[in-house]
């Protein structure tokens, strides 16, 4: 940095020791202590904020503008000055919220430069402080007090800490759905809050900003915003101009300044504070490559800006270095001790991350066109994936570079430095403060197709037992054994025959299945063909042979699944887009490309598989415990552990655990997913099942039920498990009709009770998610809800890590809900163990 450069930031962080009061921050210019005092009215329109607690030091922010300018719009005509900041230890709890003046006898009491140039913020530090203490702070602008704000000091390394308890959050969209998790969180006992990013949302008017939002949030207007496509639709963030307005647009809220003013946060950046899915300085939006080589669009200057606006608003103890070229001039992993009970490791995943291993640029051979997001970053194929990483891994090693040097999230320098820290760690925990999920999200994609064209068959074939009934006297196994024999290619007077002659054999006393099988070959079946006529032809028979009577349609139900699950899903698994019902169906070109295994995200650790195992191995190798990886970006609560390698047998050895919060408002994993597989056919059904459920005086609640869950491995649910897991949505729903909040919880439980009775949700709905839990995908996941909004808290001792997910509930006509907690999940992990429990 030369030292113009440091003579210009100098004077924006500035610094001061609590040894008392009358101090003049410290600071690279001299100009820094020579502004005029400011005078008269002045506002502090996005209050106040302090970041990065040691056991020494904090950082203090605000804000600050005279009376009569606009709250976020650009600033001119105002000339530089100073103010003052101010902290005590003395307690002024009954402050809080206002700006009454700070009583109690003053630890600092500095002077600090309000610079136009940083869009009038001040970002000071203050060091000598007490450790594990709580202190207060105010800043003075002329005439007029910011509201008091406070923050409590890290202990001491040395220190023996009983508990600590913090939430972590991420995903704050503005633009949809409401902020109330902020008021629950604001009343939480708290230490600190960790942010994982997403801070702001770059753009304006994208699908996932189109749903409902909270009144009080108006549409934003970005002062320049480059538009995505042509000149109209969506827009993002271009400029330094447009980045500042988000933050300070964002920071107008009360209730995130509540956040603020309450708590010292630990933040980090994830993608949206620049560009969504971003790597290092490329942008990845659909269609926006360069149009000579097809390469992902690398815009400096804006990343740079983003950067900026990042470091000018959150109170980060980073350094900024405007003079050094390109886009990596700012370093903001970092990691702080908190007594021997706890370090916590925050980490970079965006500015050093090697491009996706698959582009999106890349050609999809079945179109000709680009893959985009599909294929690249989201449902990309697995053995793709595995050859592609392998490739660029190769080639990166025969150049003189480290072959992780393309498919790296950290970079070597920040990776080695990660390294360092966990195997140095002297504390019981070691928390890494991670922005996407290290947990395998993979789909059997072959054995998800056969189970849903199996359950599509059930309909058809139980019509089919049914007329056969009749040619059969009423006579149900052997009905069904007849339409078995037959779904497995047998011509109808061989299935009649060979069923018939199974009848035979299954008269004759302590006759095995071996025989039975045998009686349908001698009568002209194939093996298939008879085993899954006897095996129908039992099913019935036993279902039938209970001391409460079966019914017909129960004894037609379970001969249908009984060949549907017995033969038409192994034939299909096994034969794939070659299988006789795919082609039957005329959809073996639509069904082709599934039969595959994939990741669900590639944006998290999945796409950066081999620099994962890297560090799992070093873990493991050296014997570094109690690793708890803290989580956002996905919008969707996880609990699993983290696994050397995911591709061994068994799903390799458990080495950490990750824990993922939900975001704040941003529409959630399962929407997101929902919305895109509508175009996916049939496929759609291992994500959503639609239901159309009437309610009295209101009209039609128009659902989708959450089957994603259970394709990626929740557990199979129960009747009732399934009504809990929708209350929060059909609570949504009815306050979206217009229900007063007041009625909200009794008419959710008579929705439910009309559910549970309703033969579409008990029967069809209910086998579908069973059917996908049995899919047994990624077994390693021990709580998954990737339909929700809410944030996380965790309480800390030197026996166990609690983290209690806190779902909230949804918008209630076009406000945040005044019952804001929905339910509560809670994950344990014990020290000394790769494990986490869940209640």
């Amino acid at each position: 940095m030369d030292r113009r450069q440091f003579i210009k930031f100098g004077s924006f962080i500035t610094a001061s020791v609590a040894t008392g009061a009358g101090l003049t921050a410290c600071g690279g210019s001299s100009s820094a202590g020579s502004a005029p005092a400011a005078s008269g009215a002045w506002k502090f329109p996005q209050s106040v904020a302090s970041g990065d607690p040691h056991s020494d030091s904090i950082i203090l922010w605000t804000r600050a503008v005279p009376a009569t300018a606009d709250d976020v719009a650009v600033l001119t005509g105002v000339a530089d000055s100073s103010i003052r900041v101010i902290l005590t230890a003395a307690d002024n709890s009954a402050a809080m919220g206002s700006n009454q003046a700070l009583t109690g006898q003053l630890v600092a009491d500095a002077t600090v430069p309000l610079q136009s140039q940083f869009d009038n913020t001040v970002r000071h530090k203050v060091t000598g402080l007490t450790p594990n203490t709580l202190y207060y702070y105010q800043f003075i602008a002329g005439d007029s007090r910011s509201r008091v704000g406070r923050f409590k000091t890290a202990p001491a390394a040395e220190a023996d800490v009983a508990q600590l308890q913090f939430a972590y959050m991420t995903c704050q969209d503005w633009s949809i759905n409401h902020w109330g998790a902020m008021s629950s969180i604001a009343s939480e006992n708290l230490d600190f809050i960790v942010h994982l990013g997403d801070y702001i949302y770059e753009t304006v008017g994208e699908d996932f900003q189109q749903g409902s939002v909270e009144s009080r949030h108006e549409k934003l207007k970005l002062p320049d915003g480059a538009y995505k496509n042509g000149s109209s639709g969506v827009q993002y963030a271009n400029t330094l101009a447009d980045y500042r307005y988000l933050y300070k647009k964002y920071r107008t809220d009360a209730r995130l300044q509540a956040l603020h003013e309450r708590f010292a946060f630990i933040a980090i950046w994830d993608d949206h504070e620049f560009s969504d899915d971003a790597w290092q300085d490329a942008q990845t939006y659909d269609g926006s490559f360069n149009q000579t080589d097809g390469s992902d669009l690398h815009q400096t200057s804006r990343r740079r800006s983003a950067s900026q606006a990042w470091f000018e608003f959150m109170p980060a103890d980073v350094v900024l270095d405007t003079a050094a070229a390109g886009f990596q001039n700012i370093k903001i992993y970092r990691d702080f001790q908190f007594g021997k009970l706890m370090q916590l490791v925050m980490t970079d995943q965006r500015l050093y991350r090697a491009d996706h291993v698959i582009p999106e640029s890349a050609i999809n051979p079945a179109t000709g066109k680009p893959l985009g997001r599909l294929g690249a970053r989201y449902l990309v194929q697995q053995d793709v994936y595995n050859t592609v990483e392998a490739q660029k891994m190769g080639g990166a090693a025969a150049i003189g570079l480290e072959p992780l040097a393309t498919v790296s999230i950290l970079g070597a320098t920040q990776r080695q430095w990660w390294m360092d820290k966990m195997k140095s760690a002297s504390s019981t925990w070691k928390l890494w403060g991670n922005e996407v999920s290290l947990l395998r999200m993979g789909l059997n994609g072959t054995d998800a197709v056969a189970t849903l064209l199996a359950l599509n068959s059930i309909a058809t074939l139980a019509t089919s037992i049914g007329n056969t009934v009749t040619a059969t006297g009423g006579n149900f196994p052997l009905a069904a054994a007849i339409v078995a024999a037959a779904t497995a290619g047998a011509s109808p007077v061989l299935a009649q025959q060979g069923a018939g002659a199974i009848m035979a054999a299954y008269a004759v006393a302590g006759s095995s299945n071996e025989a039975r099988v045998a009686a349908g070959m001698k009568a002209g079946l194939t093996a298939s063909q008879a085993g899954i006529a006897v095996a129908t032809y039992t099913a019935v028979y036993i279902a039938g042979s209970g001391v409460v009577a079966a019914t017909p349609a129960t004894l037609v139900g379970t001969g249908a699944q009984t060949i549907a699950f017995g033969y038409i899903k192994p034939e299909v698994q096994a034969n794939k887009a070659a299988s006789v019902f795919v082609q039957a169906a005329g959809k073996q070109a639509a069904l082709a490309p599934f039969f595959a295994r994939f990741l669900l995200n590639c944006d998290q650790w999945d796409g950066y598989n081999a620099e994962r195992k890297a560090l799992m191995a070093h873990l493991k190798s050296n014997s570094v415990s109690n690793v708890v990886a803290l989580t956002g970006d996905i919008h969707a609560f996880f609990a699993g552990t983290v696994s050397d390698d995911f591709d061994a047998a068994g799903g390799g050895t458990p080495v950490m655990t990750d824990l993922v919060t939900a975001g704040i408002s941003s529409d959630s994993f399962f929407v997101y997913l929902r919305d895109a597989a509508t175009a996916l056919g049939d496929i759609a059904a291992l994500v959503t099942y639609p239901m159309a459920v009437p309610v009295t005086g209101l009209g039609t609640l128009n659902l989708s039920f959450n089957l994603l869950d259970y394709t990626m491995g929740k557990a199979a649910p129960t009747v009732t498990s399934l009504l809990e897991q929708t209350r929060v949505q059909i609570r949504g729903a009815l306050g979206a009709k217009g229900l007063p909040e007041a009625q909200l919880d009794a008419t959710t439980s008579a929705v439910l009770s009309g559910l549970q009775a309703n033969s579409d949700f008990n029967t069809s709905l209910l086998a579908l998610a069973q059917q996908l839990a049995g899919l047994g995908n990624n077994p390693w996941l021990k709580h998954l809800n990737t339909d929700a909004q809410g944030y996380t808290v965790v309480t800390l001792t030197p026996d166990k890590l609690v983290a209690q997910f806190k779902q909230v509930n949804k918008l209630v006509g076009g406000s945040a809900p005044a019952n804001v907690v929905a339910r509560i999940t809670t994950a344990t992990v014990n020290a000394g163990s790769a494990a986490v429990s869940i209640s």
